[in-house]
């Protein structure tokens, strides 16, 4: 069997989804972030910054990541297990424009958003909702933060 040489052993996937890259670990940086409060991670994606994340809100913050993409969620829960367990992060398949807390389900501090269309721009007719349903999610002081600027700029949700 030949063995195509950008092809990438499975452990070196997961070493590599481990790994913050510059860019994430400058949103992370640039987030008010501290231990103990509530943070909603927007377009997870394989679940770098979100892992990042709770290492920043540690011991008693909380972060709930979504994703639209079942496949990103699974990939983000294959590669937080340790999060999940410790009940640090829980991760959920769900898009902006209609996301709602669960019952009984706390609001959150801070939402951030990297490469999430409807709230940088890219896709402008989900917007207004995308922002409602933040409102909903966030305690009244609750801060929105999206990609762009250098390297965040805030909203109001």
């Amino acid at each position: 069997m030949l063995h195509h040489p950008l092809a990438r052993h499975p452990l070196d996937l997961i070493a590599m989804a481990d790994r913050l890259s510059p860019r994430l670990r400058a949103v992370a940086d640039a987030l008010p972030l501290q231990p103990g409060i509530r943070v909603l991670e927007i377009g997870c994606g394989p679940g770098a910054l979100a892992r990042e994340l709770v290492r920043r809100v540690e011991p008693d913050g909380h972060v709930l990541a979504i994703d639209r993409s079942g496949t990103a969620i699974d990939r983000a829960r294959s590669s937080a297990q340790r999060e999940v367990a410790d009940g640090l992060l829980d991760l959920r398949r769900a898009d902006v424009e209609t996301f709602m807390l669960e019952p009984g389900e706390p609001p959150y501090d801070l939402a951030v958003a990297i490469r999430v269309g409807v709230l940088d721009g890219r896709h402008p007719e989900g917007e207004e909702a995308a922002r409602a349903a933040l409102r909903d999610a966030l305690v009244p002081s609750g801060r929105l933060y999206v990609q762009g600027g250098d390297p965040l700029r805030e909203l109001a949700p």
